[in-house]
């Protein structure tokens, strides 16, 4: 299943949102995503909170408005680990990020392991929450059962820096199974794109400005 696999949250939404734009960006690999000015600043802030939590780098003076937001999470008991990359066989058991046995990929900006509870949190740079979406919380707390099978509940958030937004949501243990076949039947869609070859496009209001497959008859610019 090359091209497929290891899959993630946001690999997942991609083929979501256009099964002929991920073939042709994720599978064939014949398109990049330009980086812009949005996705740059959001890897520089991502960079700062990193330091700031692990080490205690000073943040940039342009960051300082999200000080008081991650001195809470500074505060909160429990060992923090940024940037923590879980990884999954296809069989839902732990492993590394870059085993060959890596089926399911995920990262989490901040995780925090107090006993039998966790705290995932993920630093969103957008200028609103409106269109929040919980799904990569829901991943993120799955694998997190995991790698750490002490933990009973995750608490997840996306912390919305920019507007001073938290959406959050609570994960039980016993919820997994639940949360896998949801998931799971995600997966499938894309597995079954990929085993009849089959990617029709998705036209949506993205494709007039944003779609790089020009050779797509729904694309704008055609």
């Amino acid at each position: 299943m090359k091209g497929i696999v290891p899959w993630s949250y946001s690999r997942l939404k991609a083929f979501d949102q256009c099964p002929k734009q991920f073939y042709h960006m994720k599978i064939l690999k014949e398109y990049e995503d330009k980086e812009t000015s949005a996705m740059r600043y959001g890897t520089m802030f991502h960079t700062a909170a990193e330091e700031y939590v692990r080490d205690g780098t000073p943040m940039p003076a342009k960051f300082d408005y999200a000080i008081p937001a991650i001195d809470n999470l500074i505060a909160k008991r429990g060992n923090k680990l940024c940037e923590y990359k879980l990884g999954l066989t296809e069989d839902l058991e732990a492993c590394g990020f870059s085993d060959k046995a890596v089926w399911f990929r995920g990262i989490a900006d901040l995780l925090i392991i107090d006993n039998d509870v966790a705290w995932v949190v993920d630093y969103k740079t957008g200028k609103s929450a409106r269109y929040a979406d919980k799904g990569q919380l829901e991943l993120m707390a799955m694998a997190v059962f995991k790698h750490f099978p002490e933990v009973e509940v995750v608490r997840a958030a996306l912390m919305f820096v920019v507007s001073n937004d938290l959406i959050t949501s609570s994960y039980n243990k016993d919820q997994e199974d639940a949360l896998w076949d949801k998931w799971l039947n995600s997966f499938g869609q894309l597995k079954g794109a990929y085993t009849h070859d089959v990617w029709n496009a998705k036209p949506s209001g993205l494709c007039r400005n944003h779609c790089a497959v020009t050779e797509c008859a729904y694309n704008g610019r055609n």
